[in-house]
């Protein structure tokens, strides 16, 4: 996904279609390795319950999904534009994560085959005052991003990224429209005898 996904670390609207493909091939491909594995380890009736962030919309570019990390990128381009990060290193760092719809769960559950879904919700997570104001969700987003930003950018700029990224989510978060949205896809299921 190098250069291809430029200005971006994420999917993002602007992210042309090749890279939401990418991105949705590694987590089909992710996800059933995963049923796999734990297809061996269980035995005939028992059951798994999995809760995953995810999105409620068919869109992968939704803002549920989407926009901390958007607002992250933004962070980081503004960083590039004032010469702080080389744009060469902005343009080759993607975040490796995936958050399916409760349809993408449920199919690639149903293409494993191991597994009969009991059932499937969705469901947001109640954010606190503080998080909605953006007072812990940039602590939050850093324990999440912090590793990734350091082995690709280095330790010389992490303190200044996750300060003005607080900044980012406390101005936008003030907005009229602008909230915090945690969506979780829980799924219940049997393994096949």
């Amino acid at each position: 996904m190098e250069n291809t996904n430029k200005g971006n670390i994420y999917i993002s609207k602007t992210s042309p279609p090749s890279v939401i493909k990418a991105y949705h091939e590694q987590f089909q491909r992710d996800f059933l390795m995963f049923l796999k594995c734990r297809a061996e380890e269980m035995v005939s009736g028992g059951r798994m319950v999995l809760t995953t962030l995810g999105r409620r919309s068919d869109d992968p570019c939704s803002k549920e999904c989407c926009y901390l990390w958007d607002l992250l990128a933004e962070t980081l381009n503004n960083m590039v534009v004032e010469g702080l990060i080389k744009e060469e290193k902005m343009d080759s760092f993607n975040i490796p994560q995936y958050l399916p719809s409760h349809k993408e769960v449920s199919n690639e559950v149903n293409k494993e085959g191991s597994f009969v879904i009991d059932c499937v919700e969705v469901f947001e997570v109640k954010l606190s005052e503080e998080d909605a104001q953006g007072t812990n969700m940039g602590k939050t987003m850093r324990a999440v991003a912090e590793p990734l930003l350091l082995s690709h950018f280095g330790e010389s700029i992490i303190e200044e990224v996750f300060t003005r990224y607080t900044n980012v989510l406390k101005n936008h978060l003030s907005l009229k429209d602008s909230k915090l949205v945690n969506v979780c896809v829980t799924i219940s299921m049997t393994r096949k005898g």
